[in-house]
């Protein structure tokens, strides 16, 4: 019994002892295997890339040991998506594992994310999580070339490239308000790939190192008064009861001319530009402005202000002259082209209709507020009934492609009338009041 006893506990520790030995082989099989990344080379020649959401970025090439998200693929493929330009990448750097896997050093135009990410099995070559991009597309030049700073200032300047475009791309200048009267010629037109946004290249040929892109939404045709300002005399309208600053004009002197006298100013000067639906406030300006038996002699010089009191103007009902267009119904219809009663009251009460002399009402806001009051189509009986008993009726319809613009005016207000124009059709009531229940006439 002892030699099987024994026997049975030396088995038995085989067992175990192979049992362990099993367990010992199989944690080592299982053990994550990396791999090795070789040096890092800098490319000779940086690219822009796009990622496309299928890879993402990490501190070190992905299957290196320590690598750690930098972005993952749900925010890579969020970045792939976006229209922004600041969410372009550049790829500058490489490394290349011993299992031959390519990743690029990249980093966004922003700063915001940098890392590697796969880029396929070639160096050189850009696949796997990016692809190459041109981050600016050229686009038609515009007619007009020669453009003006719009809001000199430093908002919006000039860079060597649009900015996010290049990740190089540096401002020519921080300020423009200095070179605000500069004539700047556009010599190229391109838009941000991404956005569409459009930019011009413009170049100052008064002070060269200006030159550079900047966005077309930040140059303007014509001189902005704060370039004119530079050059001339700026005049500030404040209404006079309350205090308020109504507007502000700029007059440029001639060329050459560096002051000019007071009261030439005052009699030329201070009716220009007036805010609509205002007049000069004329017992106060002289005296405010140039002392009283000054006026003659004093010499604004370029770059001063003069304040300009005003006041509002009285308000006036906005006269509008309707007009049938179709000639074959006009001898007929035109004695009943009036407003409804209900569509004129509506008129009445709306202060669109009522504004301030002076003050010009354009076309499309008339036709707005005309359809708001019901008066762009309506329904006017004659009150006469034909040989048949019917009620005849006109039906009448703005034509809202032809209305021309009105100016409201206190004291000659049939000049400054709005021209309306209806088509008219005849048709027939049940009623003889004004009404929608109509039936064209065959």
């Amino acid at each position: 019994m002892r030699s099987s006893f024994a026997k049975s506990i030396y088995v038995g520790a085989a067992v175990l002892g192979l049992a362990g030995l099993s367990a010992v082989t199989t944690t080592t099989a299982s053990a994550k295997s990396y791999a090795t990344a070789g040096s890092y080379t800098a490319l000779t020649k940086g690219q822009n890339v796009l990622v496309n959401g299928t890879h993402a970025i990490y501190s070190k090439p992905g299957t290196v040991k320590g690598a750690k998200v930098v972005a993952s693929k749900k925010t890579v493929a969020k970045l792939a998506a976006s229209k922004k330009s600041n969410d372009t990448f550049y790829a500058y750097g490489t490394k290349t594992t011993n299992r031959g896997s390519v990743y690029y050093k990249i980093v966004t135009m922003d700063k915001k994310y940098r890392g590697y990410i796969y880029g396929g099995k070639t160096a050189g070559t850009f696949a796997g999580g990016i692809k190459t991009t041109d981050t600016l597309t050229t686009a038609a030049m515009p007619a007009n070339k020669t453009v003006y700073f719009a809001n000199p200032g430093t908002k919006h300047v000039t860079w060597s490239a649009p900015k996010n475009t290049d990740i190089h791309a540096t401002k020519s200048v921080v300020n423009t308000t200095p070179f605000a009267s500069d004539a700047l010629t556009i010599t190229s037109a391109a838009t941000k790939t991404k956005e569409g946004s459009l930019y011009y290249y413009v170049k100052d040929a008064a002070h060269p190192t200006v030159s550079g892109w900047i966005y077309s939404g930040a140059v303007s045709a014509a001189k902005s008064n704060a370039a004119k300002a530079v050059n001339g005399l700026t005049f500030n309208y404040v209404e006079k009861s309350t205090g308020k600053a109504i507007s502000s004009s700029v007059t440029e002197f001639a060329k050459g001319d560096t002051q000019t006298a007071g009261l030439s100013l005052k009699v030329a000067g201070f009716a220009w530009h007036l805010p609509a639906g205002y007049s000069l406030v004329s017992d106060t300006n002289t005296t405010a402005t140039f002392g009283n038996s000054a006026a003659k002699n004093y010499l604004f010089k370029k770059g001063d202000s003069v304040t300009v009191y005003v006041k509002a103007n009285q308000s006036a009902l906005l006269q509008m002259n309707k007009v049938v267009l179709n000639s074959n119904m006009a001898t007929e219809a035109t004695h009943y082209l009036k407003f409804p009663s209900e569509a004129l009251a509506k008129i009445k009460a709306d202060t669109f209709f009522t504004q301030p002399s002076g003050i010009v009402a354009e076309a499309s806001d008339i036709n707005t507020h005309l359809k708001s009051a019901g008066a762009d189509e309506f329904v006017v009986s004659t009150g006469k009934k034909d040989s048949t008993g019917k009620t005849v009726a006109y039906k009448f319809t703005l034509a809202t492609n032809i209305t021309r613009k009105g100016t409201f005016d206190s004291k000659n207000a049939n000049v400054s009338a709005a021209t309306l124009y209806y088509t008219a059709t005849k048709g027939y009531t049940t009623t003889t009041t004004s009404t929608s229940d109509f039936t064209p006439a065959n």
